[in-house]
């Protein structure tokens, strides 16, 4: 089927907002917002197009699309850790939008935002570690003991962080190994649900075939029960008729 011109449309938008999201965003991103909600309404005007490109194909422009919004909320979050959490979760398109594409683009723009947020990381876990050696060049003699003391309740809080962090890295496994678990089951289910159907085709072929020759044996047995009933009632019309001449009616 010879590709639409909503879908020609859709699939240069789509290019375009992918290299605007492979670039730093500080001045472009008012455009990508407008550019993703724009390719919102062009995927669904062209799922109810009569002339929409196949099953599989929309999926994977659904999945690419949901990654660019994906991507823009997850720009929005407050901390570089919320950030790259986010980022985590996001699934970029399987196949390149365009034909000049060796892997496709929005793998690459997730590649290149989750090192971005792990650049971001860094960046303030150095600012931080700066402003903290400044404070201590500053601090008197006398309030040494006291910095001490703040460094451990720091030093708690971010004990606190990394655990929560941990936690919820193991809630994303978790959640990943269930999903995963839930697919295998439901797929297996699938495969036992196919097998049923398949056996009760057969069971219902092999029983209307029993049933053809059912009725085939019952139409045989009809046919002598009444070729015998002809024989018998022929001979008992015989039988009448030799007994009336051989014995003649008395007078």
């Amino acid at each position: 089927m010879a590709t639409s011109r909503l879908e020609i449309n859709f699939i240069r938008l789509l290019s375009r907002c992918e290299s605007l999201a492979s670039e730093s965003r500080n001045e472009t991103e008012w455009r990508l917002e407008k550019y993703v909600g724009a390719l919102e309404e062009m995927l669904v005007a062209l799922k109810k197009s009569p002339s929409k490109p196949a099953a599989e194909i929309l999926t994977d422009y659904n999945r690419k699309v949901d990654f660019l919004k994906g991507l823009l909320e997850a720009d929005k979050l407050p901390s570089p850790a919320e950030k790259s959490l986010a980022n985590q979760f996001l699934a970029p398109g399987r196949t390149p939008t365009i034909s000049s594409e060796r892997t496709p683009a929005s793998k690459t723009v997730h590649i290149q935002s989750k090192a971005r947020c792990v650049g971001e990381m860094r960046k303030e876990l150095m600012s931080s570690l700066e402003t903290d050696l400044r404070h201590r060049k500053s601090v008197p003699v006398d309030e040494q003991q006291s910095a001490a003391e703040l460094d451990a309740i720091l030093q708690h809080h971010n004990n606190l962080q990394e655990k929560l962090a941990d936690d919820m890295l193991n809630l994303a496994r978790n959640l990943k190994n269930n999903t995963l678990a839930a697919q295998n089951i439901i797929k297996q289910d699938n495969q036992t649900l196919t097998q049923s159907m398949r056996q009760a085709d057969m069971n219902f072929e092999k029983l209307k075939t029993e049933s053809e020759r059912l009725e085939q044996h019952a139409k045989k047995s009809v046919n002598w029960f009444l070729w015998l009933m002809l024989i018998v009632v022929s001979f008992t019309f015989i039988s009448m008729i030799l007994f009336i001449r051989l014995f003649p009616r008395l007078r």
